[in-house]
């Protein structure tokens, strides 16, 4: 387990390295939190980190956005607005999570039935408005 306590934006650079460390050859990340608790900024930072020059954005509505990297490519996802978890399933979500490639994935709890057995789990947290408390935990 990996935990950061009272994180704020300017430490989130040191965090998301110390993350891509505690990952491994884990690829499968599962982003937890409520609205506004900071995943997609987070989930930014850890992309910078990995190379991605590209501008990170939260795919609310595509569902689904690539990015490449520095030898890598990572695909961003976010199922908040999923009716149904089948609708994964349609824009092809086996394939993405058997590419070897990153998947991070906000709001996984809108496919919980989909996952696959090994990911990292990570939570995010407010502690207060500039502040949010950041814990991973590799599943398996």
């Amino acid at each position: 387990m990996l935990q950061f306590n009272k994180v704020n934006q300017n430490e989130l650079r040191s965090a998301a390295k110390k993350i891509i460390s505690f990952l491994g050859d884990e690829k499968v990340v599962l982003f937890y939190g409520e609205m506004g608790a900071g995943k997609t900024t987070f989930i930014k930072e850890i992309c910078k980190e990995l190379g991605v020059s590209e501008s990170v954005t939260s795919p609310t509505y595509s569902i689904v956005n690539q990015y490449i990297g520095v030898d890598i490519e990572v695909y961003h996802f976010d199922f908040y607005r999923l009716k149904n978890p089948y609708e994964a399933l349609d824009i092809g979500l086996e394939e993405y999570l058997s590419s070897g490639n990153y998947c991070f994935i906000e709001w996984p709890e809108k496919i919980a039935n989909l996952l696959p057995d090994n990911y990292v789990e990570i939570n995010i947290s407010i502690e207060d408005n500039k502040q949010r408390n950041i814990t991973a935990v590799k599943s398996y």
